[in-house]
């Protein structure tokens, strides 16, 4: 069984570990069988956020009984004070059903948080980490000059960053400056938000970087078998794996809107950051939300692109963004008439 080493943390994880997003699209019953079938595999990280709805609710239902000392769970706090992160954490304990967590991590950054400062936020978490309350303090980000300023800093113990076979040198290169300052590394979007669908491909590309932990977002059992069936026998990379491996590259890496913001704002309103990446949200977060009238306004703007062409200009992964739009309107109005998206 392949297992990784999170930095200087301690805590060393089976090499899959579990996002639990998309488990906010199943029901309870369904969550606990998924959880347990982690459990009995071997899975020993289960990540989750105070922004996924009801992910922290089922997690403690499911492990509510399970040895603590067994498994580690990270969530996270979007929160911009530091009341207010405070106030999450004791939410998030109460549902994890948990006197601690193991990772405390500030979602989706806008910054590097600092102690001293007038928001308060990272002294709060370090006051809960003396309280016990946590046990590592980690930040997650879209942004690369943010990730990197992360690690320069000392401050925090982990970083959560996007990290699948599409991703760019510059993201994969966080990897080994994480190793050198000894923070663990969190691979979110393995899957690249459900553009990629080659579970043997993802999980050969994870391990070829013995620091990453992958956090694969499973919904259905027979996703989770694939991944817990390569500890047994690690894919090997054969002609048909080296042939998707290059056409994936060469057709998706254009297509992996990481939702950093770079690209804003737009002269005529367009949400770009998530319009861009809709069809990633619609197959791995509940679409109820991003269904109703109101989003379908925000959709419908990009039916107003000029094409001026300043979102693709500062895009720091090269993503042309007015194509991307397009087909995100295009699989989003074949949502809305009933037909799948592919």
């Amino acid at each position: 069984m392949i297992t990784v080493r999170l930095g200087d943390t301690g805590i060393v994880a089976n090499k899959n570990g579990f996002g639990a997003l998309p488990i906010q699209r199943i029901d309870i019953d369904q969550a606990v069988q998924l959880i347990h079938m982690a459990l009995r595999g071997g899975v020993n990280f289960f990540d989750t956020a105070r922004a996924y709805s009801d992910s922290e609710q089922k997690l403690g239902i499911a492990l509510e009984k399970v040895e603590r000392d067994s498994y580690y769970i990270a969530t996270k706090t979007a929160a911009k004070t530091g009341k207010e992160v405070l106030a999450d954490l004791e939410t998030s304990l109460n549902l994890l059903k948990t006197e601690y967590v193991d990772i405390y991590q500030l979602h989706c950054a806008p910054k590097c948080f600092r102690p001293g400062e007038e928001d308060g936020v990272y002294d709060a978490v370090l006051k809960a980490k003396k309280e016990g309350k946590i046990k590592h303090i980690g930040i997650t980000a879209h942004l690369l000059h943010v990730a990197e300023e992360a690690i320069e800093s000392g401050l925090y113990e982990t970083l959560q960053f996007p990290f699948a076979y599409i991703s760019s040198e510059k993201e994969i290169a966080l990897v080994e400056k994480c190793e050198k300052a000894g923070m663990g590394f969190l691979g979110m979007k393995g899957l690249a938000g459900g553009l990629l669908t080659n579970a043997k491909l993802c999980y050969w590309f994870a391990c070829q970087h013995r620091a990453v932990l992958p956090l694969w977002g499973v919904q259905k059992e027979e996703e989770l078998a694939q991944f817990l069936s390569y500890q047994e026998k690690m894919p090997e990379f054969d002609a048909q794996m080296k042939a998707d491996y290059e056409k994936d590259r060469k057709e998706l890496a254009g297509a992996f809107c990481r939702g950093c913001g770079y690209c804003m704002p737009c002269p005529k309103g367009i949400q770009i950051n998530n319009c861009a990446r809709t069809s990633q949200l619609l197959r791995r977060s509940p679409s109820k939300g991003w269904l109703g009238e109101e989003w379908q306004a925000q959709m419908a703007k990009i039916k107003e692109c000029i094409h001026c062409g300043q979102c693709a200009s500062k895009c720091p992964y090269g993503l042309d963004t007015p194509k991307l739009l397009e087909k995100n309107l295009e699989d989003y109005e074949n949502v809305l008439a009933g037909r799948t998206i592919v």
